[in-house]
């Protein structure tokens, strides 16, 4: 084997080498962002990004249209329940 052959062997080896570690980072990461854990966390802190503000003070506005959107659909509850009796 001449020496270019064995530095474009040892060139390939290295990319072959780097390449695997790419794909371990990514699966790594796919891991991470599939994990129930990190899920569940994700999904608390967009609901928390809802009921507060990023200063830590209540969104208010947003508290009343769900407490609405609560009764509202009580109300339409109660509703359809004396009418079917």
């Amino acid at each position: 084997m001449s020496k270019a052959e064995n530095r474009g062997l040892d060139s390939l080896e290295s990319e072959i080498e780097a390449t695997r570690e790419r794909l371990a980072d990514t699966i790594d990461q796919l891991a991470y962002r599939a994990s129930p854990k990190t899920i569940a966390r994700r999904e608390i802190a967009s609901l928390r990004a809802v009921y507060v503000a990023p200063d830590g003070s209540p969104r208010t506005d947003n508290m009343l249209k769900t407490a609405g959107a609560v009764v509202g659909f009580v109300a339409l509850v109660v509703a359809l329940r004396k009418l079917t009796r």
